[in-house]
């Protein structure tokens, strides 16, 4: 693999560093454009474009290098996270992982799953694949392959960042009410 040179690494720190910053301060994350994101860096919108590709795409790296300590967690860390706990346990702890995630970083969650049509492509993305097969299977081999899809859809539609967000900002429901709800939703949905 060929190394990155340092003006392009430099650009890309300054790119995903700017691109949080602008997210995390904004009170209409969907409003934030590429030529934010480009001026906010430092950069020309040309250089945003040829790394990065579009604005999607680009918040999906960000999210990415939030994400990568759950990955690794989910993928080979210890329980309740890891591969060697019972199904019902990981269960609880991946959807409980996942909404502190989201919890920790509305700003770019509601940039990342806001949206309908055909940008909005968010069951379908890979993250979002990953997760509902993982669930999927813990679900199915703990209780029947029947309606595990289902399930595990319906798990992480109680997760969805437009959810989140109105239980804090709407409801005024703090985080702990907030996991703590979770915890007794998915118990209850494992139980029947």
């Amino acid at each position: 693999m060929e190394e990155e040179r340092a003006d392009a690494a430099r650009n890309r720190k300054a790119i995903l560093e700017a691109t949080d910053e602008l997210f995390a301060n904004s009170d209409s994350p969907g409003e934030v454009s590429m030529d934010d994101i480009a001026r906010a860096a430092g950069v020309g919108k040309g250089t945003l474009f040829r790394r990065f590709g579009d604005r999607r795409n680009l918040i999906q790296q960000v999210y990415a290098v939030r994400l990568a300590p759950l990955r690794e967690q989910i993928e080979k860390g210890p329980a309740p996270l890891g591969p060697a706990s019972p199904p019902r346990e990981r269960v609880s702890a991946i959807i409980d992982a996942i909404a502190v995630v989201k919890l920790e970083n509305a700003h770019l969650m509601l940039a990342l799953e806001g949206g309908s049509g055909p940008t909005n492509d968010l069951y379908e993305s890979t993250d979002y694949v990953a997760v509902h097969g993982l669930l999927r299977d813990l679900v199915a081999s703990e209780f029947g392959k029947s309606r595990a899809s289902w399930i595990a859809h319906s798990l992480l539609a109680n997760i969805r960042a437009d959810l989140l967000g109105y239980l804090v900002n709407g409801e005024g429901m703090s985080h702990s009410d907030i996991r703590s709800s979770l915890r007794d939703f998915v118990a209850h949905t494992l139980d029947h």
